[in-house]
């Protein structure tokens, strides 16, 4: 077998591991050593982890090798490290939402049900990540673990709430990792980050518990990853705790198998759009990035149309106030000596909810559901949507959010929310930089259950857009 050096390694994609661990020209010991140094070097910088096991790691990494020397690998990812988002259950470990309130959580008995697939798939499993409190911030901001920090520049927010992963995969700690969205939770950090992501369609993968738009998928460095990591994902929980929970037979191996081709493109119909209609203002450079895309599609002959603002600043407002509610209604729950250890940010956010009656919430919940219908009927006529994944590129690390206030604590999820609520798939890919290095990426969209298909699109730009577009991943 043929010795690659470390830093060779961590560039590595888990397509090439996997290709490596084959052909026998890389080993999974040697991938996780790896690894294992370049997170000892920079873990006490970016902050990405809750729980790391180098231990464990190595174990499952042994068990690995001594597999694929026998010609038996036990599954897809066989040997490759992956981390899972905290709010994913994880035998041994508590669950404890990332808020000091819930600083005693007690471990929990069982894997959740992407920890016992991604397990059975031979995935060397290097820890847990960090979120912030209750996952509601986009941002790495949390009572609990403190701030999470970019690589790209620790001054920089990684977004959140998958904020760990987003950290480590931007790191390069391994090729794989799982995060959870219900407003943007995957797509934001991984925009902010330069990373390719998905937020699959609602009920694709099963989730411990389900909850409206919520949904769990993977970051990565490529959508070939996103790709290969969404045929382990999607797998039925074998403890069947998700009622929601939908069998599907898509081709994920068709995203690399048969890639999409230039004539195929052509004959697409796309919409570019770059307002949102309410929040927060595009920053031109961020608007511009977008348009550039669109005009990448439009060179290969696809119509590319103007697509409207669709989301009101009425809609948005009740998202808003839905969301608030229900963090309320969680936090109501708590003993005062416990909400009191909640951030104070997150406690003013939810408190704007107090006091609301039936009437408001059912007022709420209503609006929730017309953005359900609004963004599938503006979206419906396209093969893909192609927008900013946020108005802004990333903010300074300690902040909560673009605006840093409670107020409008919410008001840059209006290019992704959309889809959570309306089930729709929605990758990321980077697509530009800002003038002083900020990573800008690109969300394309598609209908519900088309996540192939939007993947198959996110890889064919990914590797038409320019050099400019393409990460050089930071930390050396």
């Amino acid at each position: 077998m043929t010795t690659r050096v470390h830093s060779d390694l961590t560039d590595l994609s888990a397509t090439e591991l996997l290709a490596g661990f084959r052909e026998r020209t890389v080993d999974p010991v040697e991938v996780l050593e790896a690894v294992l140094a370049r997170i000892a070097r920079h873990e006490p910088t970016l902050n990405a982890f809750v729980h790391h096991d180098p231990d464990l790691a190595r174990a499952q990494a042994v068990a690995a090798a001594v597999r694929w020397a026998g010609g038996a690998p036990v599954g897809e990812l066989d040997g490759v490290p992956l981390t899972l988002k905290e709010n994913i259950a994880v035998a041994g470990l508590p669950v404890t939402a990332a808020t000091a309130a819930q600083h005693d959580a007690p471990p929990r008995t069982v894997d959740g049900p992407v920890a016992l697939t991604t397990a059975a798939a031979g995935a060397v499993r290097l820890g847990t990540t960090v979120m912030p409190d209750y996952g509601m911030l986009s941002s790495g901001v949390s009572s609990l673990h403190g701030v999470t920090r970019s690589p790209w520049n620790p001054a920089w927010t990684v977004g959140g709430s998958s904020a760990g992963a987003s950290a480590a995969g931007a790191a390069r700690f391994g090729p794989l990792h799982v995060g959870s969205d219900i407003g943007g939770s995957i797509r934001l950090p991984a925009g902010w980050t330069g990373l390719a992501s998905l937020k699959p369609t609602y009920g694709t993968v099963p989730v411990d518990p389900p909850y409206l738009g919520r949904a769990i998928g993977p970051l990565a460095r490529s959508i070939d990853d996103v790709a290969l990591a969404m045929r382990v994902l999607t797998r039925p929980d074998p403890l069947d705790r998700d009622h929601t929970w939908i069998a599907s037979s898509a081709p994920w191996e068709s995203v690399t198998t048969t890639p999409l081709r230039d004539d195929e493109v052509a004959g697409m119909r796309v919409a570019v759009h770059a307002d949102a209609g309410s929040g927060i203002g595009t920053d031109p450079e961020v608007a511009g990035t977008v348009r550039a895309v669109a005009a990448v599609f439009e060179r290969a002959g696809a119509a590319v149309e103007e697509l409207p603002p669709f989301v009101t600043p009425d809609l948005l407002a009740r998202l808003d106030l839905f969301l608030r509610l229900r963090s309320h209604v969680d936090l109501s729950a708590l003993a005062e000596d416990r909400r009191e250890r909640v951030l104070p940010y997150i406690r003013e956010w939810a408190g704007a909810a107090a006091g609301l009656g039936g009437a408001e919430a059912f007022g709420a919940y209503s609006g929730v559901q017309e953005l359900r219908a609004t963004t599938a009927a503006a979206t419906r006529p396209y093969d893909v949507v192609l927008s900013p994944v946020a108005p802004v590129a990333a903010f300074p690390a300690e902040q909560h959010g673009p605006t840093d206030d409670p107020v409008t604590a919410l008001d840059h999820i209006a290019f992704t929310a959309p889809y959570n609520v309306s089930d729709q798939p929605a990758a990321t890919v980077n697509a530009g930089f800002t003038a002083d290095g900020r990573p800008v990426g690109v969300q394309l969209a598609g209908r519900r259950f088309a996540d192939v298909d939007v993947l198959r699109v996110a890889r064919w730009y990914e590797h038409a857009r320019p050099g400019a577009a393409r990460p050089t991943w930071p930390l050396g």
